[in-house]
């Protein structure tokens, strides 16, 4: 006789990474094709020759570095192994019975459902507007009394679109206090809304306890293969994070990479200019094409195709170039080096794609 497993684990879909394949291009996961900051890469190898030691189990130097970057005390901050692993742990930490409700927007981050269900509690998921922009105001009509928990991705991934700040400040408002509302800040650094209208999370969340924010090193600063992310909120939620925090799950090289990130990060903003201005040339030569582009806020852009979604990105790989099919919504395009991006175009922009998938790409 098998060991009893939780039954409703069959129904749990797998997480699906972005595709490989040799020799190909892979614009598939949203990665960033600059590799670790010099500093970070002398230190992960300096990290590496005591990787016969545990980790600090507290992340102590990368907490205290977190805080004075952000000008908060360490009691403020949590790290994880990547946030969507304190995604979890914040599911784990509000969440005890099925019937909790888990509230967030979709087409949004695919790790939410997969995170809600694991959690044991009930995924309510809210349809985007028809610009795909989180539907805020649905989201609030969609909060009862079992609402433990909402994720705001924003920049929201797949999609790109971003939430500006009046409007993020009038949702957080309407929420009940008694609710954890979660800004997931995952592509904070490739945001380029004009300052007075720049959502930012850990701003917005310190006069605000039932606000925590999500930032990770994994994207902008190029370290996705270590997975360290972090939380910054109220110090109960801290507390309460820290208890469900799998032991030694931040790696000795992955904290030691984060701090000479954040120690090097005036070399940060060259980077993050530079995928802009890709980003920025990529969508305008797809509209140019006849394609539908929302603005995008992130390190990729998003093409709403529908149905058509899969047959594009086997059309996309035929062609040398790997993209992200979401179902019957859309292919997300990660943006990378311009000789990939180059090659990507030259696919999509062709007059014969672009008058196969073109006028399929409608939204708003």
């Amino acid at each position: 006789m098998s060991a009893k497993i939780r039954p409703d684990l069959d129904s749990i879909p797998a997480y699906v990474p972005g595709r490989n394949h040799p020799g190909a291009v892979k614009l598939a996961s949203n990665e960033t094709t600059f590799g670790p900051l010099p500093a970070a890469a002398k230190a992960i190898a300096e990290a590496a020759e005591l990787a016969n030691r545990y980790p600090d189990n507290q992340a102590t130097e990368l907490r205290a570095a977190l805080a004075d970057f952000l000008g908060v005390t360490t009691s403020n901050v949590a790290v994880g192994c990547g946030s969507v692993a304190l995604c979890q742990e914040l599911v784990q930490i509000t969440c005890s019975a099925p019937t909790d409700e888990v509230l967030f927007a979709w087409r949004s981050f695919e790790a939410y459902p997969i995170v809600t269900q694991v959690g044991n509690a009930t995924a309510v998921q809210v349809p985007l507007t028809p610009e795909l922009v989180h539907d805020l105001d649905a989201m609030a009509a969609a909060v009862t009394e079992r609402t433990k928990l909402i994720f705001v991705c924003n920049p929201n991934n797949p999609t790109g679109t971003a939430i500006d700040k009046d409007r993020l400040q009038r949702f957080l408002e309407a929420i009940p206090k008694r609710v954890l509302i979660v800004l997931d800040e995952a592509y904070y650094e490739y945001l380029r809304l004009t300052p007075q209208d720049r959502p930012d999370g850990v701003e917005l969340g310190r006069t605000r306890p039932n606000v925590v924010v999500l930032r990770t090193f994994s994207k902008a600063y190029g370290l996705a293969g270590l997975r360290a992310g972090y939380a910054i909120g109220d110090p109960v939620v801290i507390s309460a994070l820290l208890k469900v925090h799998i032991p030694f799950s931040v790696n000795r090289v992955a904290q030691a990479a984060a701090i000479a990130s954040l120690e090097a990060r005036h070399e940060l903003l060259d980077r993050t200019d530079t995928l802009v201005a890709e980003r920025e040339r990529i969508r305008d030569a797809l509209l140019a094409a006849g394609y539908s582009v929302p603005p995008s806020e992130s390190n990729f852009v998003w093409l709403p195709l529908g149905t058509r979604s899969a047959e594009f990105g086997e059309a996309s790989a035929e062609a040398g170039v790997l993209v992200r099919p979401y179902g019957a919504d859309g292919v997300r395009v990660t943006i990378g080096d311009l000789h990939e991006n180059d090659q990507f175009l030259r696919f999509a922009t062709d007059p014969s794609v672009a008058a196969e998938f073109g006028v399929a790409t409608q939204f708003g």
